[in-house]
């Protein structure tokens, strides 16, 4: 199954994953509480200031895709989400752990993910990270991959791939990241329009081939 995220949807499942682990008196969430849950500022990279409509946008995309739900309870009148993750991809904790760090904080090294991971899991060794970082990467499709070292640096880093491919990795600068609603979806049907763009590419691709033959 191949997925592809956006930067709010990605926030989004990181923050219902994380909740789910570190918090499971409070999971579900509501809108609100999953709102705040996406900006906070502590183990999160970047931080970010999504309003409740990009929330929403996200998570509905995320249910079309099968990694969220929306859940009613008898004894609240609040709607509240949870993610489907391992109804998706059948993780082991170690496996949702670092999945969930990445999505949360962009690519780390292994030693940063064994630390920040601490909550959710804990990995006794490094090579105990480095062992599901190989599973992950030995998913079909691969869920991670090992980024090229950068100058200067001793360990290579790791990111997801639930959000496309990533070609390396440089410091971000300190900003926040602002998306409301209506911005969300402009990028949604941008990204439309450039998947539509690529099918017809694809498709000329094909009929030029067909006549050279």
């Amino acid at each position: 199954m191949n997925i592809v995220l956006n930067e709010v949807e990605v926030r989004v499942l990181g923050s219902l994953i994380e909740k789910d682990i570190t918090t499971p008196d409070y999971y579900p969430l509501s809108l609100n509480a999953l709102t705040n849950a996406c900006n906070q500022k502590s183990n999160r990279d970047p931080v970010m200031e999504l309003d409740e409509d990009a929330v929403r946008l996200g998570l509905r995309n995320l249910s079309e895709k099968r990694l969220a739900a929306y859940v009613n309870s008898s004894d609240s009148r609040v709607t509240k989400y949870e993610h489907r993750l391992q109804e998706v991809f059948n993780f082991t904790r170690p496996e949702t752990a670092v999945i969930c760090v990445l999505l949360l904080r962009g690519p780390q090294t292994p030693g940063e993910l064994r630390g920040r991971t601490e909550r959710m899991h804990r990995f006794e060794h490094l090579d105990d990270v480095q062992a599901t970082l190989q599973k992950l990467m030995e998913h079909d499709p691969p869920l991670v991959k090992m980024l090229p070292r950068m100058p200067g640096t001793k360990e290579a880093r790791y990111a997801h791939l639930l959000a496309g491919d990533v070609e390396g990795w440089e410091p971000p600068p300190e900003s926040r990241v602002v998306i409301s609603g209506l911005e969300n979806e402009r990028v949604l049907k941008l990204e439309e329009e450039v998947a539509e763009l690529k099918r017809e590419v694809a498709e000329l691709k094909q009929k030029i081939e067909k006549l050279s033959h």
